[in-house]
């Protein structure tokens, strides 16, 4: 006896689903564990995680972390990572960047600006490093060097009126005239929408002493990677605090440095996690 088309149909449907299911969900998914538990494979298929002695895992070559103490700050005796915008810092959860563009200039109460971001950024580095952390648009104190001007004309006629946006009152003002005009330090909770946003430029070098990825976080906010530059501007002061001459930092910097992806690919990095791990295994003291 025939069954009938529609139950034929089902049939071969529920038929259809257990051979995928064994197939795709099953037989597919064990064969790539099995081959990725061979041996130079099993690393990478496990994270890629790093082992700092006495099987302690200690983070994976794939996501950064930061290397300061309980109050925040940098442990002077290990390189310093980029800055991260994932969550409270290399928080693989919250992966993510800080969203902010270039026309983000102006401080706001509960934010503020990347621009100011970069230059405290640069002036902590600096202090940290002891080299000049100024940078183009960036006041002495760190912040963004950005005037509010008013004209007497709306946006155009002589200036009227000058505010540095990003100094709350009563921090003295970057500047103190504006095309003639006496400079103000900005009035908390003022409205200063009528005012043209004008950055300052200022006297700084066109090419800082902080390089950029020292003040700048990733796309993810999980680049274990520096750049060279910045490991190079890193390594007097862990020489001084490893107690160890600039020629040893340097070959450990040389040794830990990985070139571009597929060899055209970005730009030649430095692991920070692997670099540090090697600084405790042959410098210890």
């Amino acid at each position: 006896m025939r069954l009938p088309v529609w139950l034929t149909q089902h049939l071969a449907a529920v038929r259809a689903v257990l051979i995928l299911t064994v197939l795709c969900g099953l037989i597919y998914p064990f064969l790539l564990l099995g081959i990725a538990q061979l041996p130079g494979l099993n690393g990478h298929a496990d994270g890629s995680l790093v082992d700092g002695g006495a099987g302690r895992r200690v983070g994976s070559r794939l996501i950064g972390q930061a290397f300061i103490d309980a109050d925040g700050n940098p442990v002077p005796r290990y390189f310093q990572s980029r800055p991260s915008a994932a969550g409270d810092g290399y928080d693989p959860t919250s992966t993510a960047a800080s969203n902010l563009g270039p026309d983000s200039v102006v401080d706001r109460p509960d934010e503020p600006s990347l621009l100011t971001r970069v230059c405290t950024r640069s002036k902590d580095v600096g202090a940290l490093e002891g080299v000049d952390g100024g940078r183009q648009y960036c006041t002495a104190d760190g912040v963004g060097a950005v005037l509010g001007v008013f004209h007497r004309d709306g946006l155009t006629g002589p200036v009227i009126r000058a505010v540095s946006l990003n100094q709350a009152c009563p921090a003295a003002p970057f500047l103190a005239a504006y095309q003639g005009v006496p400079v103000e330090c900005a009035a908390p909770g003022a409205d200063y929408a009528a005012a043209v946003v004008t950055p300052v430029r200022g006297d700084a070098a066109d090419r800082p002493a902080v390089p950029a990825d020292a003040v700048t976080a990733s796309g993810s906010g999980l680049d274990p990677h520096i750049s060279i530059a910045y490991a190079r501007l890193q390594a007097p002061r862990v020489a001084r605090e490893r107690r160890t001459d600039l020629a040893t930092i340097q070959r450990l910097i040389d040794e830990h440095t990985t070139g571009r992806a597929l060899g055209f690919m970005g730009e030649p990095g430095v692991n920070v996690l692997v670099l540090n791990l090697a600084l405790d295994r042959q410098l210890p003291g």
